[in-house]
């Protein structure tokens, strides 16, 4: 019976998720931020938990829920998860980032992947590991991809000779036109550069912030998280519709960390989440078709990311710069 025990298993870890993001319900100030992940994974619907996406989306969040004062266990849970789905080393480079003990973080990483590599040579797999690091490189740029938005209306509006089709190799529609070629080969590198440019503003923002005296590492924990995740999504050739539930771990404990600070990009989750369930399963066929009013839709959602990914930055820009005059409540996790 897979499909059920695959629904069960991501239950059973969205359940795990909610008790240790409320504290087991008694953390009644983070109960409204239990109801907005409840409130996006419904919205996600199909795409929240019958992809690989639904199950790493609660372990990260259990990971930031224990964050800066427990990095070991965090690290453990975020390197189970990038085994899975690479999408939680980012989360992870933005905990090896804030916390005091980088060392727990590397030692971490290190142990899950030595079980890893001996649960694979069991099983004689271990050839097989690092494929995620092959298989992407030959593809080309994928239909809902940020990057791909002036190739998809180049397609809508038929100019240019830009076209959709689909990649029967990896079942993916993408699109095709002058300089998409190109811009694949270049998506790769600029995907490291902005990880490695974010990495380095959330270290500078620690350093900053630990001479003025304003630092929460929880703070920009949850931020360098976010800023990292939605990095991976803007510069992306790849952009299928399930990545979006990255962003929500990050937001989720946010909300229960400062509901208001991080209100803003929970509202702009929650549309993101509504447009893509729009572009996929509802009209993804009229989106491959050429549909204007889906690549509107498909637009707006991509946009919504960058401001997202700008909003972020901001953030991890503006904690940087915080001292205790400027806000009294902050302490250092």
């Amino acid at each position: 019976p897979f499909f059920f025990l695959w629904v069960l298993m991501t239950t059973v870890l969205n359940g795990w998720a909610l008790l240790k993001l409320t504290s087991r319900g008694r953390d009644h100030q983070a109960i409204p931020a239990g109801w907005w992940w409840l409130v996006f994974t419904f919205l996600m619907g199909w795409l929240g938990f019958a992809r690989v996406d639904g199950l790493t989306a609660p372990l990260v969040l259990v990971a930031l829920a224990y964050g800066v004062g427990r990095p070991f266990i965090a690290s453990v849970l975020l390197a189970i998860g990038t085994w899975v789905k690479v999408w939680p080393a980012a989360v992870m480079l933005a905990l090896f980032a804030v916390v005091k003990n980088r060392i727990l973080v590397v030692l971490a990483g290190i142990a899950t992947t030595a079980g890893v590599v001996a649960l694979a040579a069991a099983v004689g797999s271990v050839p097989k590991l690092l494929n995620f690091l092959t298989q992407q490189g030959d593809r080309g740029m994928q239909l809902e991809a940020t990057f791909t938005t002036p190739w998809l209306w180049l397609s809508v509006l038929n100019l240019g000779g830009s076209r959709m089709y689909m990649n029967t190799d990896i079942n993916s529609m993408q699109v095709d036109g002058p300089g998409t070629a190109l811009m694949s080969v270049l998506m790769q590198p600029l995907l490291i550069l902005a990880a490695l440019l974010v990495a380095g503003l959330t270290f500078w923002a620690l350093h900053n912030g630990k001479i003025s005296g304003g630092v929460d590492r929880t703070e920009l924990l949850l931020a360098g998280a976010l800023t990292l995740a939605t990095a991976f999504e803007v510069f992306n050739k790849v952009g299928s519709p399930q990545f979006m539930v990255w962003l929500a771990p990050a937001v989720a404990v946010g909300l229960a960390h400062s509901w208001r600070e991080w209100r803003v990009p929970a509202t702009m989750l929650i549309v993101i989440a509504v447009a893509t369930y729009f572009i996929y399963p509802l009209f993804y066929d009229a989106l491959s078709h050429n549909n204007p009013w889906m690549a509107l839709v498909l637009t707006i959602r991509n946009v919504l990311l960058v401001v997202l990914f700008l909003w972020s930055v901001r953030r991890l820009y503006l904690l940087g710069k915080k001292t205790p005059a400027a806000a009294p409540a902050l302490k250092e996790s």
